[in-house]
């Protein structure tokens, strides 16, 4: 790969605990030396010698378990670990707008794999949608609650087409570093996490690298990936989704009464057959290791406003209407005449609100 993925090969649980033992191993050897290294300790009484011995014992136990050891340095979760429904939950309805499907299917995906204490291959999400509807926030609220530090965590990875796979000439270099990167982090934590963003701008068959991983093996070389989360992100599919949110909305339906099923098999062929999209034609959807193509539907007005209230208060500041309103109408939409639709969801409310005129105002006065 052109750079190292975000992440690192860590040690897992099982490492951390090693890591542990060791250094209580290390503390235990060093008991001894009290004796070399104090020289009137030889002259205290047996019973406060071997009570200072057993003290020294019992905080090396302490400091030696995996528990303790984990609090400070992070460690790969305990395979029966579950993840917190309500939280999850949360997180979803605080952050991800406009997206009833999207949440609906992740909920419940996700912790029906965590419940289970023994799937029978890794959970594999693939996330459709134009930019700005949501699918960064999405799988970041993942990784996040599987492992609290997130994209930060040293057992999430993130992968980014046009950085670490920029070259159509390499793919076959690609793929066995790919391999080797997962196969690697996987063995150190089976709960690994594996985000591949830009999958409409990979070069084709690059992702083929990671079917046997996603298939129903118990284990490959050793290693099992029945544990991990796969996550694919693109753009391809989402002018089908537009399109059928449209024709919804033109036979004077509700969104929300878009179900899974009216979009989901329209993705999955779409997609295969794309040349644009780095599963064109992949082993990968053609062995139906893909457990959910996940359609993410264009934001209305509404959804934007609600990006933009979300925006000002993770500033810190009270939520103005005005400027709610102002910004929300500075977007564009689509179609022209009706307005329907924003066609960059919410990805440019960040920097309306900067250029905002009273917001800037406000927030000089507030500084100041």
């Amino acid at each position: 790969m052109a750079a190292a993925p975000h992440g690192a090969g860590p040690r897992g649980r099982a490492g951390a605990a090693g890591a542990a033992r060791a250094l209580g191993a290390a503390m235990a050897r060093s008991v001894p030396l009290l004796w070399v290294l104090l020289p009137g300790l030889a002259a205290l009484e047996p019973l406060s010698v071997g009570l200072a011995i057993g003290v020294a014992s019992a905080l090396t136990g302490y400091l030696s378990h995996p528990r303790f050891y984990c609090s400070y340095v992070e460690c790969c979760p305990r395979a029966e670990q579950r993840l917190n429904a309500t939280a999850l939950k949360a997180q979803l309805d605080n952050r991800l707008f406009g997206q009833h499907l999207a949440k609906d299917v992740v909920l419940k995906a996700v912790l029906g794999f965590s419940n289970n204490p023994s799937p029978k291959k890794p959970l594999m999400l693939s996330l459709h949608g134009w930019a700005g509807t949501g699918k960064n926030y999405l799988s970041q609220i993942l990784a996040e609650q599987v492992h609290p530090a997130g994209l930060r965590s040293k057992f999430v990875h993130l992968f980014l087409a046009t950085l670490h796979f920029p070259h159509h000439d390499q793919v076959k270099l690609y793929k066995e570093q790919l391999q080797n990167w997962i196969r690697g982090n996987v063995s150190a934590c089976p709960s690994s996490v594996f985000i591949f963003d830009e999958m409409d701008k990979m070069h084709p068959g690059v992702i083929d690298a990671i079917k046997p991983f996603l298939d129903y093996y118990e284990e490959v070389d050793g290693v099992s990936y029945r544990k991990a989360i796969f996550i694919f992100l693109s753009n391809a599919g989402g002018d089908l989704i537009n399109k059928a949110a449209l024709d919804f909305w033109a036979s004077g339906k509700r969104r929300e009464d878009i179900q899974l099923k009216d979009l989901e098999p329209l993705l999955s062929v779409g997609v295969f057959n794309n040349k644009n999209s780095g599963l064109w034609h992949s082993s990968i959807i053609d062995r139906n290791l893909i457990d959910y193509f996940v359609p993410f539907l264009p934001l209305e007005q509404r959804h934007v406003k609600m990006c933009v209230r979300a925006e000002m208060a993770a500033r810190g500041y009270a939520v103005d209407e005005k400027i709610v309103q102002e910004v929300a109408d500075e977007m564009t939409y689509f179609p022209k005449e009706q307005r329907i639709y924003s066609d960059k969801g919410c990805k440019t409310v960040q920097a309306k609100l900067d250029i905002h005129e009273d917001f800037v105002m406000r927030d000089t006065n507030t500084r100041a």
